[in-house]
């Protein structure tokens, strides 16, 4: 179980299968959140008014950016991208909690005894994050092209009509290596943020536990999934402003090509775009996430037990 240092005591399928559920219970609880974000990150200055208001940024702050988005484009636009998205994270959210305690206990090997280093758990998280975003990069791609997708003049199509739909037209029209666009500064990503959500959870939680009166409860996995979140967007937000803009728009012709743009172009504090938005939705992602996994493993292990 993440948090920890034993073998796990539920079989790997119950693990994945527990994984899986709390990671798209927390997507369908966060994605409007997470379309603030992708919106704020992928407005570029000069060109986000839209013509409206002297060329004054047309999404500001999370809250603004949810309102504005529900007011042009209806309420249900905020959910843009969520089949994708649980998509996503069966797969992603599967694998890389799935394969955190296996992984971990074969970097310290089998006859172990005692706390994980945090340097192992940090490698754990590194290797399960970059393997599973490996396998999940289409379902990311798809998701952002979605939810990047604004309210549209009046009888221009949309380019997509669904999930799917998305999926197929950018194999026929792009080609397949076209769902694995981004996959650098995704793999980065998703191996940074993994790390620091897995890793500080584990940590956390672990140094909880030795404080007199904790217990391993709903507040104990509370405040851990909070520090997740929080460490996971300081660490990961350059990246993922980067990721968000390759996959939105495809001008840019490599990571470093969008990376030194959007430095020179919006300077430094553009890769904290969305910080709030970013951690508005990780922290709420994680605490939802961590109180519904070790739920789901107590049920998971309930089941199993004979």
């Amino acid at each position: 179980m993440v948090g920890s240092n034993s073998k796990s005591d539920i079989s790997f399928a119950g693990t994945f299968a527990s994984s899986a559920f709390a990671a798209c219970f927390a997507e369908i609880c966060t994605i409007p959140l997470d379309t603030a974000k992708v919106r704020l990150q992928l407005q570029k200055k000069g060109i986000a008014g839209d013509g409206i208001g002297m060329g004054l940024p047309k999404y500001r702050g999370m809250l603004g950016t949810v309102g504005t988005i529900a007011k042009e484009e209806g309420l249900a636009s905020l959910w843009k991208g969520i089949v994708p998205g649980l998509h996503r994270q069966c797969l992603y959210g599967g694998l890389r909690i799935g394969l955190y305690e296996p992984i971990k206990n074969l970097y310290v090997g089998e006859n172990f005894v005692g706390d994980v280093p945090l340097t192992t758990k940090i490698l754990a998280g590194l290797t399960t994050g970059g393997l599973a975003i490996a396998v999940a990069n289409p379902t990311d791609l798809v998701k952002v092209r979605l939810q990047a997708e604004g309210k549209l003049a009046a009888g221009v199509p949309r380019r997509y009509s669904g999930a799917l739909n998305a999926y197929s037209t950018i194999i026929k029209q792009e080609g397949v290596r076209a769902l694995w666009t981004g996959i650098g500064p995704n793999v980065a990503r998703n191996a940074i943020i993994n790390a620091a959500e897995l890793a500080s959870y584990d940590q956390v939680k672990q140094t909880i536990l030795k404080i007199p009166g904790f217990t391993d409860n709903v507040l104990t996995h509370l405040l851990s999934g909070l520090g997740a979140g929080f460490f996971a967007v300081c660490i990961g937000s350059p990246v993922d402003v980067v990721k968000s803009r390759m996959m939105g728009d495809p001008s840019y012709t490599s990571t470093i090509d969008c990376f030194v743009k959007t430095l020179k172009n919006d300077g430094p504090l553009a890769f904290y775009k969305g910080f709030i938005p970013n951690f508005g939705r990780l922290g709420s992602w994680n605490v939802i996430m961590f109180l519904t996994l070790e739920q789901a493993k107590k049920f998971v292990k309930s089941m199993e037990s004979p």
